[in-house]
Formats: C-alpha cells, structure tokens, sequence
C-alpha cells in the first residue's frame, strides 16, 4: 500500500487532540515522560466507546467467546515459561556522535537527534555495534529489592489467559473451539517511542486467545483475519483502507504457522493496527512444561486428550483510537452564518464510536423559558446517551465546536418548541451533511438511539 507521508496532517491532528481534550502528554507539568499519554475527557469517552463495542462484538454477541481480566503482576516464572525473560528484546544501537539510541531494525525511518533531516544511517554518525535490549520493565515485589523478588510489568495480555486456559474452562462450560477475550495494560521499555500514540511504553490492548482442534488452526486464521476486517468497518474505518499483510516466514514468530497483520494508512506511513496470528500449542506446551500442570483438553465426543492449539487476533487499543482520530479529520470549505467561505474542522467519527452523541443547545441564553426547557430535554437524552450542553455563543459558534470534537447531532430548541404549531418539536441537526429537520421531542430518544448504536 503507497501512501504519501502527510507532516502537516499529524501535527494539525496532535495540535486539536490538545485543544479539544482528546490527548496530552502525560506529566506535562514536570517535562513529561516519553512514550507515555494521559487521555482527557473527550479522548477517554472515544477510547471506551472503542473498547465496549469490541467486547460487545466478542463476548455479547458470541456464543463461543469469554472473557477475562487478568493481572498485570504475574509470577516471575510466567515469563520464564513464555520465553519473553530470555528473548523479548529488540536489536539497540547507539550513535557515538550524536548519542542516540536507535533499534537497528529502524535505522532507515528514524531521524538523527542533531540532523533531523537525516537517518542514523546517512548522518555520518558512528553507530555502535547492535546488541539486545529486553523490552519488559523490571519491578520487585516485597520489602526487598533484590532479584529473588522481581518480576515485570506484563509486555502482553495474553499470558494471563494462557495460564488460566483450564480453570476458564471448567467455569464457562465451553467445548472447543472456543475463546477467552480480553482487554488490558501492557507495558514495553521502547527503545525509541513515536508517532505520538502508535508507539508507546504503556497501551492497551484487546486480545482473543481462540482455542481450536489440531489440524484446524489454518482455516480458523482465515476466518478471524475476515472476522476482524469486518469489525474495523464497523467502527467507521473502510474496508479499503485496512492493507492486510501476510507476514513471510523469516519475519514470523518461530512458533507461528501463519500471521496476518492488518495495517493502516496513517499520515507517517503505513503501520500495523491488529496482528491475527495461529501460534499453534507452543504457548500451552510451554506452561504445562514448566509448571508441571495438565493443560490438555479432554473432548467428550470423540474421547481424545490433546493440547489446543491457538488462532489470536491481538488489537492495539491506543492504536486504533489514532487511526479513528486520523481517519474522521476533514477541512471542509464551507459558508458562514453571514453566506461567507470558512473553513470547517469536522471529525466524522461513527456515531457508535464518538464521544459525545448530542449537542445541546438553547437559541438564546438571554430567555429563561428556553434554557429550562433546553434543561429538560437534556435530562430527557442524558440517560441514553453522552450530551454536551453549550449555552455560549452565537449557535453557529456552537455547532462548529461541536463538529470539531465530532459529535454527529445537535438539537436546538427555538421559540417555535414553546409555541406555535410546531409547539414540543426541535430542530435536530446532521454532522456531516449540516441539515436541519424539525422533529418532536417525544420521538428523539427512539430516533437518536437507532441511530448511535
């Protein structure tokens, strides 16, 4: 997938994450932490929104997935077990002029620390010889600090379900195949975070461990690669814009028969959202060794024992957010309440997937009798759904904030929603197209909840 880097867009995208409330940067106060980012109030909603309708998607609508939340603290020896102790690092290098530190697998798209303009490679900097950088972030448990106490901060979601495979299994009732879903933070020392939040040291991810027969893994890797193409549609991003990546076999995991990764054009390039991958029985296997414990799978009907194997579909949570953020921004010229050009910053985030649902808004703040029944309609709405209530300004002021944010409808209430033969109807107006019609109030939580879910 060709795609032209756009500079410009990600900072004007940065710039109004900012402004509306959407991201900042963790710890600003004090100089920030690299890599890390605290959501604020708008980019919170959007980021639950994200996560309630994939759960939804997973465990609500599906007779043959559960979930879990597992603990980001795990027994030191999980990761023993898993390989991850011994072999979850990236290739560091350091470059002797500038005293960067880069992975050397991302020299070619890195920028040098005192020539911008330049990769590590091209800026004639001494680069030192690679050597491996383990990704987990070390912590201890107990009073002392010594390694007989340490253990990590989880680099994966996947691991807890892995160990707990059995007694899901017992509790859910389930026969194979079936899935244990589930979302939750993950932490990476990256060598060198960036692109604002695609690449960070603290993320969320959403992760399904579909447990299948032997001999079953290839077909059930297709079908949640189509499964997952389906869903990302679903949120508002086009099948067209999902590039899907069959990952060679040098590049994969050595335990991996088979790896999808769906990408995204973002504006610094096209980049990994979601891995599908068929991890085969490595990861149980692995457990059962080292813990001693049986982690076979007894089937009824057929009265075989076996190891199950695994199709996992592992989704970045702050990376889909970026590519919802980078996907919905528009400048639009449009004309002002004067029939003026302007223009127009609208984020046309799907109705299910953005923060806040409703603008609503009185005509006139100056008119006691419309801002209390402008009250009453949002206690009416506030239920159902997220609202904004904004008195200030001229309305046309007030719907650009709220296109700006991405909210998809407005409901203004006018003098003729006291009077008149249009008395208890108000004027609902459309995001996307700025259309106005005139509805009654009794219809709008029917209306407007059809049209969010």
């Amino acid at each position: 997938m060709a795609v032209q880097h756009d500079a410009s867009l990600m900072e004007k995208i940065v710039s109004l994450c900012k402004r509306r409330g959407f991201i900042f940067p963790s710890s600003e106060i004090y100089g920030g932490l690299n890599g890390v980012w605290d959501y604020g109030p708008l980019g919170a909603e959007l980021k639950r929104n994200l996560k309630d309708h994939w759960w939804r998607s997973m465990t609500q609508l599906r007779d043959d997935v559960v979930g879990m939340d597992g603990a980001i603290l795990m027994n030191r020896a999980v990761w023993k077990a898993s390989g991850h102790e011994k072999t979850f690092s990236d290739p560091l290098v350091d470059c002797k002029t500038c005293k960067g530190r880069f992975r050397e697998d991302q020299l070619d798209t890195s920028q040098c620390k005192m020539k911008p303009s330049k990769t590590p490679r091209t800026c004639g900097g001494e680069l030192s010889p690679p050597r491996q950088f383990n990704l987990m972030l070390k912590t201890t448990i107990g009073a002392m600090e010594d390694d007989s106490n340490a253990t990590y901060l989880r680099p994966e979601t996947a691991q807890a379900i892995f160990v707990q495979f059995k007694s899901v299994l017992e509790v859910a009732r389930k026969k194979i195949p079936f899935g244990i879903a589930q979302i939750g933070k993950a932490f990476r020392n990256e060598i060198n975070p960036r692109n604002y939040t695609f690449r960070s040291r603290e993320f969320e991810q959403m992760e399904l461990e579909f447990f299948v027969k032997p001999g079953t893994g290839q077909e059930w890797l297709e079908y949640w690669k189509e499964e997952r193409i389906k869903w990302y549609t679903e949120i508002g991003i086009p099948r067209e814009k999902i590039h899907v990546h069959e990952v060679p076999d040098k590049d994969r995991a050595f335990y991996s028969q088979g790896t999808y990764d769906l990408e995204y054009a973002f504006p610094f390039g096209v980049q990994e959202l979601e891995g599908v991958a068929y991890r085969t029985d490595y990861d149980l296997k692995q457990h059962q060794e080292h813990s001693g414990k049986s982690l076979e799978y007894f089937d009824e009907e057929t009265k075989q024992k076996y190891i199950p194997h695994v199709v996992e579909p592992s989704a970045g949570v702050d990376r889909t957010v970026l590519a919802l953020l980078c996907e919905a921004y528009r400048e639009e010229e449009v004309p002002d309440e004067k029939g003026k050009q302007e223009t127009r910053i609208v984020m046309r985030f799907s109705p299910r997937i953005a923060p806040v649902k409703v603008g609503v808004f009185p005509l006139l703040k100056n008119k006691p009798e419309l801002v209390k029944k402008t009250g009453e309609v949002a206690n009416l709405l506030r239920p159902h759904m997220a609202i904004f209530y904004d008195e200030s300004g001229a309305i046309g002021r007030r719907y650009r904030r709220q296109d700006e944010v991405g909210t998809p409808f407005g409901v203004t209430i006018d003098f003729e929603t006291l009077e008149g033969p249009q008395k208890e109807t108000v004027t609902l107006r459309h995001r996307d197209s700025m259309k106005q019609e005139r509805i009654p109030i009794a219809g709008l939580v029917t209306r407007l909840s059809a049209a969010i879910r």
